[in-house]
């Protein structure tokens, strides 16, 4: 199955959840990341039931905070 994870064309060999995706060492500090898939923001508590299908595009999104108001 063919999808794009951070703009990059990966092929999977099986089906799998955005959880088991996580696992698969896509992201760094897996707490902190946002998922994206096809232009919608997934809720981390439909992560094990959201199922990846052929085409989808994932992006892993990191939020930070910071900087200076002058």
């Amino acid at each position: 199955m063919l999808i794009t994870v951070n703009g990059k064309e990966t092929e999977l060999e099986r089906e799998v959840n955005i959880t088991g995706l996580l696992n698969q060492g896509y992201v760094e500090m897996q707490e902190y990341v946002t998922v994206q898939v096809n232009d919608t923001i997934v809720q981390k508590n439909e992560y094990d039931g959201f199922i990846i299908k052929e085409g989808d595009i994932i992006e892993f999104l990191y939020y930070m905070g910071g900087g200076n108001c002058p």
